[in-house]
């Protein structure tokens, strides 16, 4: 008599803080933020909700972790710039992070969002935040005025991006009420106002490297320091 073999079933893998955030970081590209949940998350890992309560008490504890596993694969991934050498001038070490984290950051629909307020779970954050101002301490700031610069370099680029990904939330896909041709007739009897929204809504790429620019020239000029 033949039988048929038995299947193997496939193996999944255990769950952990880990897990949970890789499973939930590819989730939010097709759901977003808010419509992100455990329970979706518990579905997509094939286990009850509750069990996710084991490694996190909460939605925020979860994004915790998401924007914890996003710095650590910034910190690794091929976008990852690799101008953070201790002679590295400080202005192409603030532009080169600040490139990196918003590539990183329109990586995923709602990224911004996920690191804004965020509090991360590991500690690789203070490594790269301890090489960074070592270098600038090396170049001639003081303490409060590198951790001013980098925080200051930091908000404009998530703010960006924020706002960026508010009406772009991934390559392609334009949020409705963002056209700009309509919004100029809308704003007819604004003219300048409706000039605006092609500087506003369109070209990000070059508008963020501009507002970058501002940023750091205006640190130089702060601080006495080229």
């Amino acid at each position: 008599m033949n039988t048929k073999p038995q299947q193997t079933p496939p193996r999944v893998p255990p769950l952990s803080r880990l897990t949970v955030a890789e499973t939930a970081l590819r989730l939010l590209n097709e759901s977003g933020l808010d419509k992100l949940t455990l329970r979706a998350i518990a579905q997509e890992l094939d286990v009850k909700a509750p069990a996710l309560y084991w490694h996190f008490k909460n939605k925020q504890e979860l994004i915790d972790e998401m924007a914890t596993e996003m710095l650590r694969r910034m910190a690794t991934g091929p976008e990852e710039s690799g101008a953070d050498t201790p002679s590295t001038p400080w202005r192409e070490r603030l532009l080169a992070a600040n490139r990196d984290l918003r590539r990183a950051l329109l990586a995923y629909r709602d990224g911004a969002r996920v690191f804004t307020g965020s509090r991360f779970t590991g500690t690789e954050h203070a490594e790269r935040s301890e090489a960074y101002l070592r270098a600038l301490l090396a170049q001639g700031f003081e303490l409060p005025q590198a951790v001013r610069a980098m925080a200051t370099a930091f908000s404009y680029t998530l703010g960006f991006v924020i706002e960026e990904q508010g009406v772009l939330p991934v390559p392609g896909e334009r949020r409705e009420g963002y056209d700009v041709a309509e919004r100029g007739e809308r704003l007819a009897d604004y003219p300048l106002a409706a000039a605006a929204g092609a500087h506003l809504f369109q070209e990000y790429d070059a508008h963020f490297e501009e507002g970058l620019q501002i940023v750091v020239d205006g640190i130089a000029a702060r601080y006495g320091i080229r």
